[in-house]
């Protein structure tokens, strides 16, 4: 008898479950702070903006060379099955709840330090809006693999790869430098 696999649903649901820990963990984190209310709380909700960031650029990142690679696998295959695990669970349990978690505190932060004034603001949340689309187009993609029905190939998603590295290094400019 073999151990358990990565694509049945035990890991899943533990996936899941310490995700959705981890995700509440950080809402008590965050009810503590505006509860506190200490010195640095702005200090801390920045902290906490910049890790939700990372952790969604990084699924946004990953996410179409996991496409790249899925589209060479054979429809109904077990390698096209376990890529289909891989990006659901990317999904679900990294992707959307960081993008959440990044607007939420990037809109707390704009309205309560620059309350929304800047053009560099501005064409930020403008980049983040694109952002955005990006991360809604891979969700289809993840439901069209999902069905088996993709329809762009390899050289298409490689492509698609740079968009989030393009607009996370227009973001990071307009924040750092505040060009105007």
């Amino acid at each position: 008898m073999r151990g358990e696999r990565q694509t049945d649903s035990g890991p899943g649901k533990r996936a899941r479950l310490r995700a959705a820990i981890a995700v509440s963990a950080f809402a008590a984190l965050l009810i503590g702070l505006f509860a506190g209310q200490p010195d640095d709380l702005y200090l801390w909700i920045k902290a906490l903006h910049i890790i939700a960031v990372i952790s969604w650029m990084a699924a946004l990142l990953y996410m179409p060379r996991l496409f790249i690679y899925h589209t060479d696998a054979a429809p109904g295959s077990e390698q096209s099955e376990t890529f289909k695990m891989m990006e659901q669970r990317l999904l679900k349990v990294i992707m959307n709840p960081a993008m959440m978690i990044s607007w939420v505190l990037g809109l707390y932060l704009a309205w309560s330090v620059y309350g929304f004034v800047g053009g560099w603001l501005h064409a930020k949340i403008l980049c983040v809006f694109l952002l955005t689309l990006v991360h809604v187009h891979f969700s289809r993609a993840v439901r069209a693999f999902q069905r088996d029905e993709n329809r762009r190939d390899a050289r298409y998603w490689r492509l698609m790869n740079e968009a989030p590295t393009l607009l996370m290094i227009a973001i990071v400019i307009l924040v750092v430098v505040k060009p105007f």
